[in-house]
């Protein structure tokens, strides 16, 4: 089972690439502002897989560390790496960005941790007796709440992103030496096959994810590692790796903002509608999944955002914000690799309507069994 996990972790990386790839064909036919929506959307996709498949499996820690190590991923590793390496290969240039679309991001995510908090505060002030609540799933009930809003702003953002101020998230045309507008790329696939390519590799995505979810217990097990590292740490770096080394190429070639777009955008549609969603779609399921995601997971992510926030907000860059970046992620990656959970709070039994057929089957038998010996 454990070499099933590396090999399945693996085989994602090529398929991230892939899938990247497609979005960009497509966004030839769309446009770059759909295109680029489009590529955080199939950007995302392992980890939205995996999320569904371990709701399936009633594992509620792998989805919240796996979508917790996405953005901390998206706006640490990603970003950080990027204008790292990209400082670097600009020495000499200053490399500007439009802070606009960085404050927009920024806002939805802040607007996203503190939903993620209320659920937390809640436990904190109900277990230390400040305050009393209705019933005991209280906390479920505001998770629930707040989900739906964050979804509604989502939607708004996208409003906001494709109609009305559309003109904000245009990556803007960049001049060579020569003073001649660097020519784009051609499409090298029709939209059509663009779009079969894509519903292939996302059904190959979807096979390799079921695999990791069901032996990422068993790697822990084998590796001593927490199921909280793996999760936050090791999963999304495989899940982000397509667009981790996009966005250091386009660093490379001093198009921040697409850099920008890239990383944030990903990372706010992890937190304002993936994460929102799976306690939708656990709700549906009967796994009571909520926004608490503990203080030590809250307060990184907080802290992670707060420390991009600052890093952006004089709309330039050099290779020692990058640097800070990476840092931060090696400080929360050094600490949850220390982490031991203590089991029983986030794992939740599947009822027997999404159980496996052969599952079912088993009770089916043993119950007419048990009917018989009486």
């Amino acid at each position: 089972q454990v070499w099933l996990f590396v090999l399945s972790l693996i085989g994602l990386i090529p398929l991230a690439e892939r899938l990247s790839f497609l979005t960009e064909q497509i966004a030839f036919y769309t446009g770059p502002t759909v295109g680029g929506l489009l590529n955080a959307t199939f950007g995302n996709v392992t980890e939205v897989i995996i999320a569904l498949f371990a709701l399936r499996e009633g594992k509620i820690t792998v989805v919240k560390c796996s979508l917790l190590g996405s953005i901390l991923s998206n706006l640490l590793l990603v970003l950080g790496t990027s204008l790292f390496f990209g400082g670097l290969a600009n020495l000499g240039v200053e490399q500007p960005y439009d802070r606009k679309q960085a404050d927009v991001s920024t806002g939805l995510l802040i607007l996203g941790v503190l939903c993620q908090s209320m659920p937390l505060m809640l436990r904190y002030a109900v277990s230390a007796g400040e305050h009393a609540v209705n019933s005991d799933d209280s906390g479920l009930v505001l998770s629930r709440a707040c989900s739906v809003l964050m979804i509604l702003a989502y939607g708004a953002y996208l409003y906001f992103q494709l109609k009305t101020h559309r003109q904000l998230f245009e990556p803007q045309e960049v001049e060579d030496d020569g003073d001649d507008l660097v020519s784009e790329d051609e499409a090298v696939l029709g939209f059509t096959s663009a779009m079969v390519w894509l519903a292939v590799m996302t059904v190959i995505t979807a096979l390799l994810s079921e695999y990791v979810v069901s032996t990422i217990e068993a790697a822990s097990e084998s590796w001593e590692l927490s199921v909280s590292f793996i999760s936050i740490i090791l999963i999304p770096i495989v899940g982000n790796a397509a667009e981790h080394a996009g966005a250091i190429i386009f660093a490379f070639k001093n198009k921040l903002d697409i850099t920008l777009g890239v990383s944030l955008g990903s990372a706010t549609q992890i937190s304002m509608f993936v994460v929102p969603l799976s306690v939708l779609v656990a709700w549906v399921m009967g796994v009571p999944m909520d926004l608490d995601f503990n203080l030590l997971e809250t307060g990184s992510l907080f802290l992670a955002i707060l420390v991009t926030s600052f890093t952006l907000q004089d709309g330039s860059s050099h290779y020692l914000k990058g640097l800070l970046l990476l840092l931060c992620y090696a400080v929360i990656g050094v600490c949850f690799f220390v982490l031991r959970r203590r089991s029983g709070r986030d794992s939740y039994s599947l009822p027997p309507i999404f159980c496996s057929n052969h599952l079912q089957l088993h009770i089916v038998f043993s119950h007419l069994l048990c009917f018989d010996d009486s």
